[in-house]
């Protein structure tokens, strides 16, 4: 079985969930690849060579893959990957955008969400928000997979000498019918809200943008991120990037912090994978009590500042 990764970067760095999708790939086999696609990537490349488990790493470097727009990539990718039993894509933003594209392209059936590879064609994830778990057996001849990061363990950054090439884009041309504009990125010295340790999240009932503050001010205590839930975005309380949940981000730290958060399925199904749950609610009956190690009943206005002291 050969298997290739398609790496998920911001052109000097691989993100972290390019390192989970080369742990996936290893219960697969040992002959891995990664495909780094962009332009002015050789520091990702010399940084995923040393990566353990990557046996070699595949740049596809040209301006038109710049931003790496699914539009101009997928089809370079689908004629590329055409010698390969696997293709492996980590199931964030990127790989949702792009490698159903590719699928299309291949004619290939694509297994979404992989919480479990079970062998070479038997794979495990979660239907209706994370309530069941179905398991998926396969018999098409190429398999594209994208994986959920908090299943997998992160690669060792070290240890690794895979060999470097550099692939055949000569003949790449640019979509045409779309074109990169512009990207807002929200800067914070927080880290990251997939890859925390930590994370403190707020729901509904923290009332308004200026009240989030105080959400805020416990994650910097605790050095967490900041989330929220589908409620509180949605009311303009935190920007679209906190949102836990199965339309938002999928999380699974050590600390779990939910703060005036019902427990809606669709937010749990974001979160419950978390290590250690605490929830504070003044609604003893609210559903987040049910997935929590530590349940707090008590009005957030009240505790948040106490706690944030005591901290």
């Amino acid at each position: 079985m050969s298997i290739l990764i398609i790496a998920e970067h911001s052109d000097s760095t691989a993100r972290p969930s390019t390192l989970n999708a080369i742990t996936a790939a290893t219960k697969l086999g040992s002959d891995i690849s990664v495909l780094v696609i962009g332009k002015d990537v050789s520091a990702v490349a010399d940084s995923l060579s040393k990566c353990a488990g990557v046996a070699k790493v595949v740049v596809a470097d040209k301006a038109e893959f710049e931003h790496q727009l699914p539009e101009n990539t997928a089809s370079f990718i689908a004629s590329f990957a055409k010698s390969f039993t696997h293709i492996i894509a980590p199931a964030t933003a990127f790989g949702k955008n792009l490698l159903p594209r590719v699928a299309a392209l291949l004619d290939s059936q694509m297994i979404s969400d992989v919480i479990e590879i079970i062998s070479a064609d038997t794979f495990k994830r979660p239907v209706y928000a994370g309530n069941a778990i179905a398991t998926f057996q396969s018999s098409d001849a190429l398999k594209l997979l994208t994986i959920r990061t908090t299943a997998f363990d992160p690669a060792s950054t070290t240890g690794g000498s895979a060999a470097i090439e550099n692939a055949d884009v000569s003949s790449v041309t640019a979509f045409g019918k779309s074109k990169f504009v512009s990207a807002e990125l929200t800067k914070s010295a927080r880290p990251e809200l997939t890859a925390a340790k930590v994370v403190v999240s707020g729901g509904r009932a923290v009332g308004s943008k200026e009240n989030f503050a105080i959400i805020e001010k416990l994650a910097d205590k605790l050095g967490a991120a900041v989330g929220a839930s589908r409620a509180a975005v949605d009311a303009g309380y935190a920007p679209n990037d906190y949102q836990v949940g199965q339309t938002g981000k999928i999380v699974a730290p050590s600390l779990y912090i939910a703060v005036g958060i019902s427990g809606a399925i669709q937010h749990l199904a974001g979160m419950k994978d978390s290590k250690v749950i605490v929830a504070i609610n003044k609604d003893p009956d609210a559903p987040i009590f049910q997935v929590a190690d530590y349940g707090l009943v008590a009005d957030l206005f009240e505790v948040l500042p106490q706690l944030t002291e005591k901290l």
